[in-house]
């Protein structure tokens, strides 16, 4: 049987992979990041059910790193794509980590030492990290990468380190893939939120987005759990969530639904209900798209736990006497209303990564105008491209929700599965 290569090691990525290594196939699996995990990994939990979000894929990263059919490539992109069906030749380039992956051990001796701190990406900008680091303590691989860009070189990580991991010198390596077929679940980005002026991002402290709430209110996150504002350290008396930033936007060619939003505002309203009683927590929505299985009952469930459901859009964020203010019309009752929240929450829509245009080129097959790849047949065969081998799953393909990502993985996996059947019978 042939080899399948899976590029994107989110969630998607690694349940394609797993259900492909278990049927027998070596799996080459390419991610561009540190660590395997993608966005979920960041998340502190999942709706409806409200799971621990790392509870359910750190055992799947696991069994991942543990699969004897499963090869890992981080910091790796892919360059090019050639052949067909059965037989194609995936280029990549491994880029430099500055550590040798086969002597370093994780043990964190290098991290603790060095003097360097600088903006941690993987905690959406609130926290930090230092030039040589690791994206979250439940990173796979369990190794470190030295930033370069950031590292001052003082030595000191050299002379910790007593398997000699780190490299002072480092360069990109070019390698080839030979495998069957393809199967593309590069994820997405979210919204750059400094787009939407009027919502004062980056002019506000106290303006955040959906994303760096989720890092607040996780426990391994930057405060450990603990919501606060950015002015003063206080906990708000008032949050208000506002919803379809960078979603259902046609002026900024998002016209598209991004499916989460709701469903992830209601999760981080109950949640903090739950954990500050006496805050104040407001939705402003368009309409509630509330459609999976469980969703509806979540809803009903938010309101009951108090948080309020506003229907209306504002058209701005105010600075208002040392604080903010939010003037809103409410669509139901036709009224307008004053809000004056301690904490902006912007509810950020999902977008195609950055890197999904070059890989659609490479790989020859088309997007859509919204950017997201293009399936050959939205209605029944939404996980293969107008190229044979080559299929497409998760938020690679459109907006979607977790568990919708692991279904359309598990189907690009049993195509995948039967294009090395039919090599090997050829």
């Amino acid at each position: 049987m042939g080899d399948v290569v899976v590029i994107g090691g989110g969630v998607t990525g690694i349940q394609a992979a797993l259900d492909l290594a278990d049927h027998g196939i070596v799996v080459h699996l390419i991610e561009r990041e540190p660590s395997i995990g993608g966005h979920m990994a960041q998340l502190d939990k999942t709706f409806p059910t409200n799971d621990c979000s790392m509870c359910i894929l750190s055992p799947k990263m696991l069994d991942v790193s543990r699969h004897p059919n499963i090869r890992i490539y981080t910091c790796t992109e892919v360059t090019g794509i050639e052949g067909e069906v059965g037989d194609f030749r995936v280029r990549i380039r491994r880029n430099p980590r500055y550590i040798d992956e086969e002597l370093c051990n994780g043990c964190g001796d290098c991290i603790q030492i060095c003097p360097v701190e600088v903006y941690n990406r993987f905690d959406a900008g609130i926290g930090v990290r230092k030039a040589v680091y690791k994206p979250h303590s439940q990173a796979i691989p369990d190794i470190v990468i030295k930033d370069t860009e950031h590292c001052i070189e003082c030595g000191l990580c050299y002379d910790i380190c007593g398997r000699e991991a780190i490299r002072k010198e480092d360069a990109p390596r070019e390698e080839e893939i030979r495998a069957a077929s393809i199967i593309i679940a590069s994820g997405y980005d979210v919204f750059d939120a400094a787009q939407k002026e009027q919502f004062g991002y980056l002019r506000y402290p106290d303006v955040i987005t959906s994303l760096e709430f989720e890092r607040m209110m996780n426990a391994s996150g930057p405060t450990g759990g603990s919501i606060r504002r950015f002015s003063d350290g206080k906990i708000p008396g008032h949050v208000v969530f506002v919803q379809c930033v960078g979603s259902r936007d046609i002026q900024l060619s998002r016209p598209y639904c991004s499916g989460v939003c709701c469903m992830y505002a209601m999760k981080n309203a109950m949640l903090l209900r739950e954990k500050y009683p006496d805050t104040r927590v407001t939705i402003l929505y368009m309409d509630i798209r509330a459609y999976g299985k469980g969703y509806e009952e979540y809803f009903e469930r938010a309101k009951a736990m108090g948080v309020e459901f506003l229907r209306g859009m504002p058209a701005e964020v105010i600075a208002n006497r040392g604080g903010m203010m939010i003037r809103v019309e409410n669509t139901e009752t036709g009224g307008m209303e004053e809000l004056h929240p301690g904490l902006v929450v912007l509810s950020v829509g999902l977008e195609p990564a950055k890197d999904a245009s070059s890989i659609a080129e490479r790989c020859g097959i088309p997007v859509e105008d919204t950017g997201f790849f293009r399936s050959l047949d939205e209605k029944v065969n939404t996980v293969a491209t107008i190229r044979p081998g080559i299929y497409i799953a998760g938020t690679a393909v459109s907006p979607r929700d977790i568990p919708d990502c692991v279904a359309q993985a598990q189907a690009a996996a049993m195509r995948a599965f039967l294009d090395t059947a039919r090599d090997e019978t050829v």
